[in-house]
């Protein structure tokens, strides 16, 4: 049995984690934040780096296209010559931008913290360093080795990091990461949907409004088409959500540009492939009826993670592991995403929900259950401890 793990020291761990602004943007706060958390990963054996993030283009208010830059991502490395490998992420990024009026701590009753970041994941984080600190006093640790990816810009997708990502996950036996429960009750997300982010930049003709609004071609009535044809691409297979329209000036100017902003979820790679022939046929006639130009950027970003067998396999042991530690191990269906639908995309199974019991992510009311803490880290080490062992080989 695992033993080791100091619920009051990872909780510490959160606090002082919690106390540090690292909403995605703000690169100062993470560049805080990962040089505590160095300090941590090199309390584990290996080497740890810091790897910088990649630009990435977006589209700005006013259609043009920007270079986005990102915070460091954190990367240790054990026993990379073992034959048998495991990958663990998560992420130092949340949703909270530095001026967001929640960024502070507080307990709604003995057991249940209320903070940002709390679940979603500084604790998932003290979760897998717990659980990594326990598994390397057992005396099978040595007979695998692991890449631990801590990343700095998953609450938006992980465009800088999706190449490492992927990198890390090749040649890997399973993949953990610590992403919070699905469910309070602890309850993992098993099968996910896609998930793909849109920019569609539509250029029209301004006019007077009074004068000569037929010389003009307004971009924000196309653009109201637009969003009401993706709508109607819904099916059972694929949700589409228009987020965002930005253009137009002042009231007696035939706007000449609109940026609609939308997300996609499919079920299935077949469903994407699908969306994508529609949008595409759809560009075309909105420009065409309302004689504007279209310019369309993204794409899907996070590929539906399905319930393959060798991800059932690994779901199997984790729900194995629970029953040996008392814990009664379920998984679900989600329609949200994270880095282990990147992960599952290169062939490698993966559990993605190992991080702690809480609930109201991405919101002032996230909280974390605080006996989760020890729970899960036990859960995850006697995980690894069952994969040093030859499961999954």
């Amino acid at each position: 049995m695992i033993a080791g793990i100091d619920a009051a020291a990872m909780l510490a761990r959160i606090a002082r984690w919690c106390a540090i602004n690292t909403g995605t943007g703000n690169l100062s706060g993470l560049g805080v934040l990962s040089k505590e958390l160095a300090a941590a990963l090199a309390l584990l054996p290996g080497s740890v780096r810091c790897v910088d993030g990649a630009s990435t283009p977006y589209i700005d208010v006013e259609g043009r296209e920007m270079e986005r830059q990102f915070g460091q991502h954190l990367l240790l490395s054990v026993r990379p010559g073992a034959n048998r490998r495991v990958l663990l992420t998560g992420h130092m990024d949340t949703v909270f931008p530095v001026d967001h009026p929640f960024q502070t701590l507080r307990w709604l009753d003995a057991g249940t913290l209320n903070g940002p970041g709390v679940a979603d994941m500084k604790g998932g984080i003290a979760v897998m360093l717990a659980a990594l600190a326990a598994f390397e006093t057992t005396p099978r640790a040595s007979q695998i080795g692991y890449d631990v990816l801590l990343n700095s810009d998953e609450e938006v997708g992980s465009p800088s990091s999706a190449p490492l990502i992927a990198e890390l996950a090749a040649g890997k036996l399973a993949a953990l990461t610590f992403e919070p429960a699905a469910l309070p009750d602890g309850t993992l997300a098993g099968e996910r949907a896609g998930s793909g982010n849109y920019c569609v930049i539509i250029h029209g003709k301004s006019a007077h409004a009074g004068r000569n609004p037929q010389d003009g071609r307004n971009a924000i009535v196309a653009a109201a088409a637009l969003v009401l044809a993706l709508k109607a691409l819904e099916g059972a297979g694929i949700s589409v959500n228009p987020a965002r329209i930005d253009g137009g000036s002042a009231n007696n100017v035939v706007p000449d540009l609109a940026v609609v902003r939308f997300n996609i979820r499919p079920q299935t790679s077949a469903d994407a492939d699908d969306f994508e022939r529609e949008l595409e046929h759809l560009i075309a006639t909105i420009a065409a009826d309302h004689d504007v130009t279209i310019h369309r950027h993204g794409g899907l970003s996070r590929p539906p993670k399905p319930m393959d067998p060798p991800a059932q396999r690994l779901f199997e042991l984790v729900r194995d592991c629970g029953a040996a530690l008392g814990q009664d191990i379920r998984w679900q269906r989600s329609g949200g995403v994270c880095d282990g639908n990147n992960i599952a995309a290169c062939g490698v199974p993966v559990v993605d929900t190992l991080g702690v019991r809480g609930g109201a992510i991405h919101s002032p009311d996230e909280y974390l259950i605080v006996a989760s803490l020890a729970e899960r880290a036990a859960l995850s080490a006697l995980i690894l401890s069952r994969l040093s062992d030859g499961a999954m080989s």
